[in-house]
Order: C-alpha cells, then structure tokens, then sequence
C-alpha cells in the first residue's frame, strides 16, 4: 500500500468527519466502522481465532490513526486557509510545516508499530491482503461519497 497516495485522501475523508457535528461524525463512524469489519473479515477469510486476536489490535490502531488525524487536522485547518497562508511569514511556515512532518511521522510510526504486531497474527500474504483489503474499502468509500455527490447536485 502506498501511504503517500492513501494519506490525503484519508486526510480529506477526516476534514469531511471535521466539517459535521460530534453526533453525526460518531454514527456516521461507528456505520463505517460496521461496514469496514465486514468488508475486512470477508476478504481476509478471518478464522474466529485470527478475529478474537485482530480485532482488538485493529481497532486501537484504527482509533489511535482517526485520533491522531482528527486533532492535528483540526490544529492545521485554520492556519492552511488561503488568507492565513497569505498573512504567513517564513519562520512561522516553516514552524507548521515541522509540526505536519512530525504528525507524518508520528501516523508511519503507528502504522509500523501495527504491522509488527499482525505479524504475531497473520502470515505476510494476509497482512498484503489487509493492506490492499484496506485500500479497496477506502476506495469503494470515497467513490460512494462521490457518486451521492453526484446524486444532490
């Protein structure tokens, strides 16, 4: 999985979560959430031993990764508009692009951290199968949110 195609792309599916109520971004959350475990556990063929052990590790990584995207797009939101980047001098451009750098880096540690522990789980052909598993969902998501786009134009 290239995480460097996949980062704004999930960065735009959280500004959308950012944008609504804390309500509606919980339900719609928890949706997705219920969609994602099926689609993730039909397509990796999970044994209930392989489940009873994934999960877990899957959802607080899942949590940790929302988490750690919500909060920092929500401290970069305001200072990314066209007018506050205008007003913006180098050293304090400089200061929030090492804070975005440091907020990449802190999501590939937590991505590593969680390949290391599916490996206790899962051979590496099934963590690939997760990884493309994931990118498909991710995929089949944000071509639904388009296509109901599409729908209410």
């Amino acid at each position: 999985m290239n995480f460097r195609k996949i980062i704004p792309l999930l960065l735009l599916f959280t500004c959308s979560f950012y944008a609504q109520d804390k309500d509606n971004i919980n339900d719609k959350k928890e949706q997705i959430r219920s969609l994602k475990v099926a689609f993730l556990t039909t397509e990796l063929d999970l044994s209930s031993q392989e489940s009873e052990k994934f999960w877990p590790i899957y959802n607080a990584y899942d949590d940790k990764q929302f988490e750690l995207r919500h909060e920092k797009m929500k401290a970069f939101k305001s200072k990314l508009s066209d007018d506050a980047l205008s007003k913006m001098n180098e050293r304090d451009a400089s200061i929030l692009l090492s804070q975005m750098e440091a907020n990449d880096e802190e999501l590939f540690l937590l991505r590593k951290k969680f390949s290391k522990s599916l490996r206790t789980i899962f051979s590496a052909t099934k963590i690939l199968k997760l990884k493309k598993a994931e990118e498909d969902f991710n995929r089949k998501l944000l071509q639904q949110y388009g296509d109901r786009g599409r729908k209410n134009k």
